[in-house]
């Protein structure tokens, strides 16, 4: 029992991570709220039940990846992607029966359970991050372009994968996650920013390959954009929907009933799902956007603060990768519901409807709540520095603190 409370102590007193976690809480309980005025008609929706029944389950993977000594997942990080690998190829078989991996609009994204959907892909978020930080953790090579080349491959594999299924929103969020873990390890800015601005020249190429809804969505956006309503009606009519309801709620929203009135005669598309943050606004106005927002800074704050406390390298990266993941799931989904970019189909982190994004949200608070309460390792090897400062740096006696 000593041992145990010993263990558990840590978690007990004042940290960066228990931000993070009120943080969540309080999204995932205006999450539910809003999908609620999303679905229901009388009393507490079956979806915002539901809903409620996963984050018990969230919150156990949360416990888990935060009890876990993230020295114990450096092992564990290329496995769990294999694994992750091999779900996103056997999700893509053609021969898989639909009652084990059901076809919804085209897409194969999803294992059937029956109790419920889960998406290897928010597996493969995770997986991907431990994978990168294990390998980033104690080298340099790549301060240099060609050193960029293998993580940088490393990525695509995973990204395709995704692509195929077809999920355009969550392959994309590799690349940031990338970024930001290259960039903290020390990466040099140049070679980023370099590649970069190639794949920002490439993008006219692969515009052929997006399938057709997604050219759709596109050139919605571009119209939209441009003043002309001409897609209001096709392609543009989720966007646009979106962004009444949005500019309906005010500065303070409406009633319950009245929102719901609003959402059901609007006819917004995914109201409880993509769509939620317009249903947000809806009901609580611009004052409940920016509630919102504040809590999404919080965790976030929460996030990099933890990263820039703990010094082992892969718990740093770690962070880093968590808030990424969070941060751009957060502006892509709330600007394509303002109109700022093409639908997707991103979800917003911890609000939206779905057992497998809250499960895997909840496990990304767990683990910067895991770096946040581990302290310095006695005789641990240097870390690198936010500033390119690696541990090969100081053995040769190189940069500020050698």
């Amino acid at each position: 029992m000593m041992r145990l409370l010993k263990f558990l102590q840590p978690f007990f007193t004042a940290n960066v991570g228990w931000f993070a976690v009120l943080a969540a809480l309080g999204l995932t309980a205006v999450g539910i709220a809003a999908i609620d005025t999303a679905t229901a008609t009388d009393g507490l929706s079956a979806l915002a039940k539901k809903q409620a029944v996963f984050v018990v389950v969230a919150l156990g993977g949360m416990v888990l990846f935060a009890l876990v000594h993230h020295r114990l997942m450096v092992p564990m990080a290329y496995p769990l992607l294999l694994v992750a690998m091999v779900l996103l190829v056997i999700i893509l078989l053609p021969f898989m029966p639909r009652e084990i991996v059901p076809v919804r609009n085209g897409a194969r994204r999803w294992f059937d359970l029956q109790i419920a959907l889960v998406q290897p892909s928010e597996l493969a978020k995770i997986a991907y991050i431990l994978a990168l930080a294990c390998y980033l953790r104690y080298r340099d090579n790549f301060r240099s372009l060609r050193g960029l080349l293998f993580p940088l491959v490393a990525t695509f594999v995973p990204m395709g994968l995704i692509l195929v299924e077809p999920d355009l929103g969550t392959a994309m969020l590799l690349l940031p996650i990338f970024f930001a873990m290259m960039i903290a390890a020390g990466a040099k800015l140049k070679h980023i920013i370099m590649i970069v601005l190639i794949g920002v020249m490439l993008v006219p190429a692969l515009y052929p390959l997006l399938r057709p809804h997604q050219k759709r969505r596109i050139d919605a956006m571009i119209a939209q954009l441009a003043g002309d309503a001409s897609e209001q009606d096709r392609a543009g009519f989720q966007g646009h929907r979106a962004r009444m309801l949005v500019g309906a709620g005010g500065e303070v929203g409406h009633t319950p009933n009245y929102a719901k009135a609003l959402i059901r005669f609007n006819g917004l598309p995914e109201p409880h799902n993509d769509m939620v943050f317009a249903v947000i606004c809806t009901r609580w106005g611009l004052a409940g956007g920016a509630v919102v927002m504040l809590l999404y800074l919080i965790l976030l704050g929460s996030g990099l603060a933890a990263a820039a406390l703990n010094k082992d390298p892969f718990a740093r990266l770690v962070a880093v990768g968590v808030v990424a993941v969070i941060f751009t799931q957060m502006t892509v989904n709330i600007g394509m519901t303002i109109g700022l970019l093409p639908i997707t189909g991103m979800t917003l982190p911890f609000v939206s409807y779905g057992g497998s994004s809250l499960v895997t949200n909840f496990a990304m608070v767990g683990l910067i709540l895991n770096v946040a309460v581990r302290r310095p390792i006695i005789m641990a090897e240097p870390s690198f520095e936010y500033g390119g400062r690696s541990r090969s740096h100081v053995q040769r006696g190189i940069g500020p603190g050698a």
